[in-house]
């Protein structure tokens, strides 16, 4: 039997196979499942406080015996005074140069002025109203009050006076039309034609452009006309005790038809004169009567253009007065308005206004006199001048050399990376290490940084001179010596360990612990360590500054926060154990700024 499985299982070697490995892995699961298989993760957390961070770089270098420095301008311009001699011995302060200052002169001045200006405005804002100037401003009020009424009582004329010029016209343009309808449509010229027909009729033999004329003397007759009769019966519906309104609409319906009689007029005066000129042309004698109307047409026209002229003013004189009653009340609106301002004081926004105009004048006075001292340049320190670049009557520009200084006080010259000396300036305060003198820390400061770097095997690196706040005799010169250069400091802001900031992508973010999530604590120290069953969650930060060990928190966390700053993850059974153990910083020293 055994022999038949072995001879069949060498038939089938793949079969075997993968018996084989199910075999194993089976073997293996259940074996595993016998043995039990307990796997933790425990988190290391760390809370988020407020403190000091203060970024930095780092370098190394020597001590050096004596401080070389070239002294440069702040501003550009003619030389006008230089005090530093060659070899001459100088103290800290004294006045090496000194470039044309006349415009940041005048600048101070004009700047002074400004703030003084602005300091009278604030102050005469303050005082209390005079008697004087509320007099003034009750008069000024009192007059635009009086000036409204004025007006009031000079439209409620110009109505009245409409009316009357309405009357007026009415008084004689019944007898125009009448009297036009006769001159046109009668038959005094001869007793068998109407006027106008005997015209047209006489004169289209020779030019029948008299029919367009006739056509136009009818039209605008029946225009007039309509025009006359309703504009008629208004006029008798109303009176002088008639609303404005209705007053308004009478004039200018008035003004309408009277223009309307005067087009007609005129069209009737050319159709005679058509006549009249035809008949000259041809040397025939005219009819007597043409001149007759000609002068009763031109009667017509003379009265009825006064009264246009009478209605049009009127028309005018009320709308302007309409007007003015609407400007009166803005004014009124206005004065009443800088009165009760006037009797208030000075409004708190008027005030502040001032007060940040004083404050802004202050600040470019500042400003003003900075620039001003960027003229001089003084010795930053005492010391020997060894060389002097620059004389009286020059012109130089902002950086350029005024002399060198040195001096045999201690200085630590260091090397820093292109990327560090950038971030380098004058003036910025330093910490100093030696080797050779353990405990030993002096506070320093930068003096000079190169402006052209060296270039050594493809990397640039750049110079940096410190000076010693103090001296110290167990520092001699060619020691190694260790600086830090502060670069930037925060204080009061929320700090976090770097461990805890992770990157994926350009986002920046920490992992937490859900606060719903049962844990249990191995620790009760600040970097608290908790088993969890549940995974961390990511929430997004954004980050300012940072050191070596630190990181500035702008947003995305609040003081008391937990943050994740180590997992570790561990498998034990019966028999073996393993584990798995990330990044691991403990918590940070928030006092006095922290390691750089």
């Amino acid at each position: 039997m055994i022999k038949k499985m072995i001879s069949f299982l060498l038939r089938h070697k793949v079969i075997t196979v993968i018996l084989a490995i199910i075999v194993i892995f089976g073997g293996y699961y259940g074996y595993k499942k016998i043995k039990g298989n307990n796997v933790q993760t425990s988190y290391t957390l760390a809370t988020v406080q407020k403190g000091t961070i203060i970024s930095s770089v780092d370098g190394s270098g020597q001590v050096s015996t004596s401080n070389q420095v070239d002294v440069k301008t702040k501003a550009s311009g003619d030389v006008v005074y230089v005090g530093a001699v060659k070899g001459q011995e100088v103290r800290t302060g004294k006045l090496l140069a000194q470039i044309d200052a006349q415009d940041a002169q005048k600048s101070v001045r004009d700047a002074e002025a400004n703030l003084e200006s602005a300091k009278l405005s604030l102050e005469k804002l303050l005082q209390p109203t005079d008697e004087l100037s509320l007099t003034q401003a009750e008069n000024s009020l009192a007059q635009a009050q009086d000036s409204k009424q004025n007006t009031i009582d000079s439209l409620q004329k110009s109505y009245d006076d409409g009316f009357t010029a309405v009357s007026n016209a009415f008084l004689n343009l019944p007898s125009i039309i009448t009297g036009f309808h006769d001159l046109v449509f009668n038959n005094t010229i001869v007793s068998n034609q109407a006027n106008i027909d005997y015209y047209t009729d006489s004169t289209k033999i020779y030019d029948e452009r008299i029919l367009q004329y006739k056509q136009d003397v009818q039209t605008s007759y029946q225009t007039a006309r309509a025009s006359f009769d309703k504009n008629f019966d208004d006029y008798k519906s109303a009176s002088r005790f008639s609303s404005t309104t209705t007053i308004e609409f009478l004039i200018s319906e008035t003004y309408d038809t009277a223009k309307d009689i005067a087009e007609a007029i005129k069209n009737a005066n050319n159709l005679i004169q058509f006549y009249e000129d035809t008949f000259s042309a041809k040397n025939i004698k005219q009819n007597a009567n043409a001149d007759t109307q000609l002068a009763t047409l031109n009667t017509y026209t003379g009265q009825v253009n006064s009264y246009l002229s009478s209605l049009l003013s009127i028309e005018n004189t009320i709308d302007t007065a309409k007007k003015s009653i609407i400007s009166a009340d803005r004014t009124i609106k206005e004065k009443t308005e800088s009165l009760a301002n006037l009797k208030a004081g000075a409004d708190s926004l008027d005030i502040k206004s001032v007060q940040m105009t004083i404050q802004q004048r202050e600040n470019s006075l500042l400003d003003a006199k900075e620039q001003y001292n960027n003229y001089y340049t003084y010795a930053p320190f005492n010391g020997i001048i060894t060389a002097v670049d620059i004389k009286k009557g020059d012109t130089v520009s902002s950086g350029a050399t005024v002399a060198t200084i040195i001096t045999p006080q201690k200085i630590a010259e260091i090397s820093l990376n292109e990327v560090d000396a950038a971030k380098v300036k004058v003036g910025q305060k330093a910490t100093l290490t030696f080797d050779a003198v353990e405990d030993l820390s002096i506070s320093g400061e930068v003096v000079d940084v190169d402006a052209i770097g060296t270039v050594s095997q493809g990397v640039v690196s750049y110079n940096v001179k410190i000076n010693f706040d103090t001296q110290d005799d167990r520092v001699k010169s060619g020691m190694s010596v260790s600086a830090s250069i502060i670069i930037d400091t925060r204080q009061d802001v929320l700090v976090v360990s770097n461990s805890a900031i992770k990157t994926q992508g350009t986002a920046k973010y920490v992992e937490m612990l859900d606060q719903n999530t049962s844990q249990n604590s191995n620790s009760t120290s600040s970097n608290k360590s908790v088993v969890s069953t549940a995974s961390p969650v990511k929430q997004i930060v954004e980050i300012g500054l940072s050191n070596d060990t630190l990181t500035e928190i702008i947003s995305g966390l609040k003081e008391g926060d937990k943050v994740i700053t180590k997992t570790t993850t561990s498998s034990s059974s019966k028999s073996s154990s393993s584990s798995n153990t990330n990044a691991n910083n403990s918590l940070f020293d928030l006092g006095g700024g922290g390691p750089r």
